[in-house]
């Protein structure tokens, strides 16, 4: 058995059913392989289409994306991917192939050290350069990728290293095993949490991605109905449990709910879980809720008292955590008396709701709003990134487990439309709807050809301003209106692009528009994009400006057609 033959081997064995990649010379022996075998492999347009695919395909099953590329270019376009991931804690097994052992080192045609290149942005990576210790890097790439905090793993692999044979029965399959952090003083943390809860009368539970990769959901609604506690999500934890249900006000940060962001400002206990406190929710970490109680409760040690000084840390696994605490609080008859503190929250609902102007030109909200009316809570909702990403975080309500993609901590502008597409190819049958805008859907457009060629159920919503949204929006808000380089004075016709790949298109500009074009969408099989032209000066509020803590947020409020600020 040669060595491409025992790779493909392993995925099969691992159960893995679909591969997302782009063939080239020094994988050409692993495609010859992959090509008589049970998996299915998409042939993305590009190497980025691909580990993007991986990825949305990951965040919708749980279960972790592969990727294959070629040396040098191929191994580079997937960088982006690879620390898209790595900042999202995405499982991802990414192999590329390498120029021949002997011209390593050598500046050999398409030679590039993608080992160098990801080492900061993978779990680990790994180069193969023993045919006889293929089979233990794999197992433990697969093991890395998969255990403890999820993330993505590149295995670099010369492609004499594919073509070369051995008796792998002969071979030892483990290395030996990696050193996992200790992670002992669970009991006495949690007595910790419940005295911290017994004392508190504004708790607050702030759930982040970590709950969905622990699967850690039911434990999490049923902490929160037996506390009463009032839950509210990253952008990561959105989808963490349902947006409908009562106690759950939503997103916080920059761009989160006002009554969200108030409630997190005004907490006397907040129970991180899951959550990394980047800058989108702290803003200046130093001003981060200094009279807080702040329990933050993560399975990578690494990420404790990082972000935010941190009075009681735990290292644990989120589902863990919760059916620990859950167990015992119930076994003290602990009960939080917290009227009070759900009159205050419901107080500032009415007081300060997501709102905005409705000035008869058509707006990103009501296209949001309509699509999650006709369609439900219950569709997989991909974003790219711009200010349509934080509309539908503000306006989709996620019901269902693993049901909102979006690239959150490096932001990555054409993630959308390839995430789709894995996403789609992880749960077929389910409508995937997307949510672009001009600018992002333009960095990586070709994979409409894949979203063509394979018929997949993805509706398509750009919404088009002419220009980048949300970067216009600061330049607005805190660059006294220059806007540099920001507004697109040229633009393709996306309907007409859509059908030159044969997918149906729809253009959409007014708001007695929208509720046709949705169902049509929706009633039409495949793909289809909606092109909606919308209002260019529309802005996400609330916003919190630079260097701003929650409660200091720009916004609209009680139908006010003017920017005011609270807090």
């Amino acid at each position: 058995m040669n060595g491409a033959e025992y790779l493909v081997k392993f995925f099969e064995n691992k159960n893995v059913d679909i591969i997302f990649g782009y063939p080239g010379g020094k994988v050409i022996f692993l495609y010859d392989v992959l090509a008589r075998s049970s998996i299915k492999h998409i042939l993305t347009r590009h190497e980025q289409g691909a580990v993007h695919a991986a990825d949305g395909y990951a965040r919708v099953t749980g279960r972790p994306g592969v990727c294959f590329a070629t040396s040098g270019p191929g191994a580079t376009n997937l960088v982006t991917g690879i620390a898209n991931a790595y900042l999202d804690s995405v499982p991802l097994i990414a192999v590329t192939g390498q120029v021949g052992l002997s011209d390593i080192g050598r500046d050999s045609f398409q030679e590039a050290d993608i080992i160098g290149i990801t080492m900061p942005i993978t779990k680990h990576s790994y180069m193969v350069k023993e045919l006889e210790k293929l089979p233990a890097v794999m197992e433990e790439a697969w093991n890395v990728a998969t255990t403890g905090r999820p993330g993505p793993v590149l295995v670099d692999i010369p492609s004499d290293i594919f073509s070369g044979s051995v008796d792998f029965s002969t071979v030892q399959k483990k290395i030996a095993t990696r050193k996992v952090p200790l992670k002992n003083g669970l009991d006495e943390q949690l007595q910790k949490v419940v005295d911290a809860l017994k004392n508190s009368k504004r708790p607050l539970l702030l759930a982040g991605g970590g709950i969905i990769a622990s699967q850690a959901w039911d434990q999490l609604k049923d902490l929160k109905d037996y506390l009463q506690i009032p839950v509210v999500t990253t952008l990561m934890g959105k989808g963490a449990i349902p947006e409908k249900e009562e106690g759950v006000l939503g997103m916080v940060g920059m761009h989160g709910k006002p009554f969200a962001n108030l409630a997190l400002s005004s907490c006397d206990l907040l129970l991180g879980i899951g959550a990394r406190f980047s800058d989108r929710i702290t803003g200046k970490p130093e001003k981060f809720l200094p009279d807080t109680v702040i329990v933050h409760v993560d399975i990578d040690p690494a990420e404790l008292c990082k972000n935010v000084r941190t009075e009681i840390p735990v290292v644990c696994d989120a589902g863990k955590f919760l059916t620990e605490l859950l167990g015992r609080l119930k076994k003290e008859k602990v009960r939080l008396r917290l009227n009070e503190w759900h009159r205050q929250i419901a107080e500032w609902r009415q007081k300060y709701p997501l709102t905005y102007e409705k000035n008869g030109s058509l707006k990103p909200q009501s296209i949001i709003e309509e699509v999650a009316r006709i369609v439900g809570d219950r569709a997989i909702v991909v974003t790219d990134v711009g200010q349509h990403q934080m509309f539908v975080a503000q306006y989709y309500p996620i019901g269902g487990i693993r049901n909102f993609v979006s690239s959150g901590g490096l932001g990555t502008m054409g993630f959308g439309l390839p995430a789709a597409i894995g996403a789609a190819f992880g749960r077929p049958g389910e409508i995937v709807l997307l949510f672009s805008g001009d600018g992002s859907i333009q960095m990586n457009i070709q994979e409409l050809a894949t979203l063509a060629q394979h018929q997949l159920p993805v509706k398509i919503f750009i919404m088009n301003n002419s220009c980048l949204g949300m970067v216009r929006q600061w330049q607005e808000l805190f660059f006294g209106k220059r806007y540099a380089h920001t507004i697109f004075t040229s633009n393709p016709d996306f309907v007409g692009l859509a059908g030159a790949y044969g997918i149906k298109a729809l253009r959409i500009s007014r708001p007695e528009e929208i509720k046709g074009a949705v169902i049509q969408a929706v009633r039409t099989p495949g793909p289809v994009l909606v092109e909606c032209a919308v209002d260019q000066e529309e802005n996400v509020f609330p916003i919190i400006p630079p260097g701003g803590s929650p409660h200091e947020m720009l916004g609209r409020w009680q139908g006010e057609t003017h920017v005011s600020r609270i807090g």
